[in-house]
């Protein structure tokens, strides 16, 4: 199986995708507006405890309290002979309100639900993960071989400090106990710096930041089964490079620069399309069959269907092919999609036990490529797979989109940071692509602030990027999802219909709101155009008399005549 990966770096994101046989499998996205919390240790505290729940909340300072379950605080149990045994501890017996411990987010924040949290902390390095609160060896199950894993499990057990815990990574499979003992001793200074930052911070506090997504990449999934590794910024390329000094020449000759301004490494492997199909809730197989997936807060629904599939024999082959191209296809989706909790698999009935053991087996076998755990429950009476998939993040729905404003919640539309970042690529494409100095672009106004940015600082930055003259102009009656090109042409050609003012001219506007910052003034608009009155905060919802005083590409200034 050919596997790859590829890096996309834009300003506002960073895209990582995984592909296996030339088939996208897996998503990352990273931004800054949005950081990740999964494997930040945290020093909280406890706020509440609950014990019909064995549970407790704990401040460590995000939006929400953390969640901690009895299970997960067994490691601030102190050696205390007075204390039950592990099995029969309460949440009361480990913690007490306005108690300080030490803690790891071990799932994000979704929706109204805080972050889980846990006091077995994990430190993940290349060939091994520290557990500095567990005494345990253990060795990844994807090594198969039974000598490979018996000399790496007596070489940690032999390396480990006492009462410390380690895991053996796959890719440290055939290692040297030279590269072992490096990993585990970086890991342990670092442990060590957490100590001493636990020490003396004031709770709530950030103590351990886990390190960006292209390190996360490159640590856990850039192996010597990865074909290619395709990065399309210089910069981040040259970090990469650094970062894998250490590693066997023949990793590094798979690292590659797509270095082109015209198209991202996204557009050249077609990764934008598959994106806007993982985002549709039917996906249509080969064979013309398709499945339909349907997610909640609670469960997730996934029903096959024949489509236009009407096979060539009997009801029953065709029944079978298109359940077992289905059982290929879900494990992908699972993945891609990064759906977590409950799943519900409604395939097409199937009256032979054969086809139905088949079944199952085909979907075992894709879903082992998934390095998420997973559980198949087998099938119910009613013909339905039960499984789980272990929910450590928000999935790429969540990711991308946002409740749609336009019908109540019911469904969703492209969030503004997704969209801006959208039209950002649209624009370098167009741009690259024509003679025209100057482009007027229109935009929902949420989208328009994204681009410009403060002070216009995103716009100078895109226009540094492209050599072209832009001007964006947020217009109230688009769709968030919609694009406007209003014109291409000369600088003074787009001037000319960007600004709809000119210094001096006196009209009538409404005053729509106060100035978000400035709450003495008021803005109205024109056209999508901003007008910023001084002193008009006292006229909202008037209509008023205005002299332009000063016109600028994404403002003007005017004053009360």
């Amino acid at each position: 199986m050919q596997k790859e990966i590829l890096i996309n770096v834009d300003r506002d994101e960073t895209r990582v995708a995984v592909l296996e046989d030339g088939v996208l499998v897996e998503l990352y996205y990273e931004r800054p507006v949005n950081q990740r919390t999964v494997g930040n240790i945290y020093k909280g505290k406890v706020e509440n405890v609950l014990p019909g729940m064995q549970a407790a909340f704990v401040d460590i300072g995000l939006e929400r309290n953390a969640f901690l379950y009895v299970d997960d605080a067994l490691a601030v149990r102190e050696d205390d002979d007075d204390l039950p045994p592990p099995s029969r501890l309460t949440i009361r017996d480990l913690l007490h309100s306005g108690q300080d411990v030490l803690l790891q987010v071990v799932k994000e924040p979704i929706g109204t639900k805080g972050a889980r949290v846990t006091t077995h902390l994990t430190l993940p390095g290349r060939n091994l993960v520290l557990m500095p609160t567990v005494d345990y060896v253990g060795v990844s199950r994807r090594i198969s071989g039974d000598g490979e894993r018996d000399r790496l499990r007596k070489l940690a057990d032999r390396l480990r400090p006492k009462g410390m815990g380690v895991i053996v990574r796959t890719v440290a499979e055939g290692k040297d106990e030279a590269e072992i003992k490096a990993d585990l001793e970086f890991l342990l200074r670092l442990w060590r710096k957490i100590q001493a930052r636990a020490r003396t911070a004031q709770a709530p506090a950030l103590i351990h930041k886990d390190l960006g997504l292209i390190y996360r990449v490159v640590r856990d999934l850039f192996s010597e089964d990865v074909d290619r590794l395709v990065v399309d910024s210089k910069h981040e390329y040259d970090k990469i490079m650094d970062l894998i000094e250490d590693m066997p020449a023949s990793l590094k000759s798979r690292v590659q620069l797509h270095d082109s301004r015209d198209r991202s490494v996204f557009d050249l492997y077609g990764i934008e399309t598959e994106i806007e199909k993982a985002l549709k809730k039917r996906v249509w197989l080969k064979s013309g069959g398709y499945i339909v997936i349907d997610q909640t807060e609670a469960l997730t629904v996934i029903d096959v269907n024949t489509g236009k599939f009407v096979g060539s024999t009997n009801l029953a082959d065709t029944v079978l092919r298109t359940n077992l191209e289905a059982a290929r296809e879900i494990p992908r989706q699972l993945r891609l999609r990064d759906i977590g909790g409950i799943i519900i698999i409604d395939f097409i009935d199937m009256e032979v036990a054969e086809h139905r053991h088949e079944l199952l087996r085909t979907l075992n076998e894709h879903l082992r490529r998934d390095r998420t755990r997973t559980n198949v429950l087998g099938l119910t009476q009613l013909g339905l797979v039960e499984m789980t998939r272990k929910k450590v993040k928000s999935g790429l729905d969540e990711v991308l989109m946002e409740p749609c404003p336009y019908c109540d919640g019911r469904g969703k539309v492209l969030s503004p940071a997704t969209m801006a970042a959208r039209v950002r690529r649209e624009l370098k494409r167009l741009l690259a692509h024509t003679d025209a100095e100057a482009v007027l672009a229109e935009v929902q106004p949420a989208v328009a602030a994204l681009l410009i940015g403060a002070g216009g600082a995103g716009l100078r930055d895109l226009e540094r990027q492209v050599g072209k003259t832009i001007y964006v102009r947020g217009a109230e009656d688009l769709h968030i999802e919609q694009i406007n090109i209003k014109h291409l042409g000369t600088r003074e050609e787009v001037e000319r219909l960007a600004l709809p003012v000119r210094p001096g001219e006196v009209l009538e506007v409404q005053i729509e709101e106060p100035h978000v910052t400035n709450t003495y003034d008021g803005i109205a608009r024109i056209e999508g155009y901003v007008i910023d009155v001084a002193g008009g905060s006292k006229y909202v919802g008037e209509k008023v008399k205005v002299e332009i005083t000063k016109a600028f590409r994404t403002y003007a200034k005017a004053k009360v005549v």
